[in-house]
């Protein structure tokens, strides 16, 4: 397959929905998803940064994610809501102990 006609097929979701008190589990998801991509970044020598900086490794995500704005928030939390859709979809079920 050549990379330049890549077309990504994400399974759908849209029929999907996630119940109420997996909301504060879709945001814990969110934070940590956020928490590991930081870690990375600073293990790969990124720090924080005002602007992107690509060649000084600088970022300006680079903070605890309560600091980051709503719209970077919402990149997490639909990674988050997104997984719990797919687990569902997939006939799996998540359960509190």
């Amino acid at each position: 397959m050549n990379k330049n006609n890549y077309i990504p097929q994400p399974i759908d979701t849209t029929g999907v929905v996630l119940p109420k008190e997996l909301n504060d589990l879709a945001e814990e998801i969110a934070k940590n998803v956020h928490e590991v991509w930081s870690e990375g970044r600073m293990k790969e020598g990124w720090t924080y940064g005002e602007e992107r900086d690509d060649a000084k490794k600088h970022h300006p995500c680079l903070v605890p994610y309560e600091d980051l704005t709503e719209t970077e928030k919402e990149y997490d939390r639909n990674t988050s809501q997104e997984t719990l859709k797919l687990i569902m979809k997939l006939g799996f079920k998540i359960v509190k102990e």
